[in-house]
């Protein structure tokens, strides 16, 4: 198990807890196609973290 915002900074979405968090708040993040806002969100292994960015969306599955 991990959190959602340890990995937004492993897969490298986030440069800090901060952005992880800020990003989050603002309703970039989904997990497995639901709008998360809870940093500390468990997730488990194969779930798909999506986030969105102004100019592109990146994908990355938990695992």
């Amino acid at each position: 198990m991990i959190r959602l915002g340890q990995f937004l900074k492993f897969a490298n979405f986030a440069d800090s807890g901060a952005h992880a968090g800020a990003m989050i708040g603002d309703g970039d993040v989904s997990v497995d196609g639901v709008i998360e806002t809870r940093r500390g969100r468990q997730l488990a292994k194969g779930m798909l973290v999506e986030v969105r960015t102004a100019s592109e969306n990146h994908a990355a599955r938990v695992g």
